[in-house]
C-alpha cells in the first residue's frame, strides 16, 4: 500500500493579514506542523499548494509578500509545490497526474479555507476516486455572510463545510485520529 499524500493548502502569509477576517481554529498551524513533522519523519509524500491570484491588488498576486508560504510551514526542497489560480488544487495544475504517476491513491488535506480551497479540492479528490481525509483541526475558515445575508461566524462556516464533505467526498478526522489510523506513518 502506498502512503497517504499530505496536501497542505494555501498556507501563505496573506492568510494571516487582518483583511482576511475573523477565523476559527487558532491551533490549525500547530496541527499542520505536527502532521508535516510526521510525514517528513517517515518520508511520506507532501504536496504544498499555493494560490496565485489573477486579480491585481490581491495579497496573493505574484510577487506580493502575501503569496509567500508561511515560513514555519514552507516546503522543503524535496517536497512538491503546486500553484493554482482557482480554489480547486486539481484544476489546471497537474496534481492528479503527479499523484497517479507515483501510485498515490489517498490524500490528507489540511490548510485554508475549509469552505473554499479545502472543500473544493476534497470534493474533486473524492470524485476522482482518491481516498480523501480532511483534518478538521488542521483546517480553518473565515466568518462570512451566507446567501441570505445572515452573518455566520468562522466556526459555523467551518462546521458546515466539514459537514458537506464527511461521508460523501471525504472522511473528516482530527490530527490524532489520522496519525493513529494510518499504517504507513507508524
Amino acid at each position: 500500500m502506498h502512503p497517504t499524500t499530505l496536501l497542505v493548502i494555501d498556507m501563505q502569509r496573506g492568510m494571516r493579514e487582518p483583511a482576511a477576517g475573523d477565523r476559527n481554529n487558532a491551533g490549525a498551524e500547530q496541527a499542520i506542523s505536527t502532521l508535516l513533522a510526521a510525514w517528513r519523519e517517515t518520508k511520506a509524500p507532501v504536496v504544498h499548494v499555493r494560490h496565485i491570484s489573477r486579480a491585481p491588488g490581491s495579497p496573493f498576486w505574484p510577487g506580493q509578500v502575501g503569496a509567500e508560504f508561511q515560513p514555519e510551514l514552507a516546503p522543503l526542497d524535496t517536497e512538491h509545490v503546486v500553484e493554482k489560480n482557482v480554489p480547486d488544487a486539481f484544476i489546471n495544475t497537474g496534481l492528479e497526474r503527479w499523484l497517479h504517476a507515483r501510485g498515490m491513491n489517498a490524500v490528507a488535506i489540511v490548510g485554508v479555507s475549509t469552505n473554499n480551497s479545502v472543500e473544493s479540492t476534497a470534493r474533486t479528490a473524492g470524485n476522482l476516486g482518491f481516498k480523501t481525509y480532511v483534518v478538521s483541526d488542521a483546517t480553518f475558515a473565515f466568518a462570512k455572510a451566507d446567501f441570505a445575508g445572515v452573518w455566520r461566524n468562522a466556526e459555523d462556516v467551518h462546521a458546515m463545510a466539514l459537514s458537506n464533505l464527511h461521508g460523501e467526498y471525504a472522511t473528516v478526522v482530527t490530527t490524532s485520529e489520522l496519525l493513529s489510523s494510518l499504517e504507513p506513518l507508524r
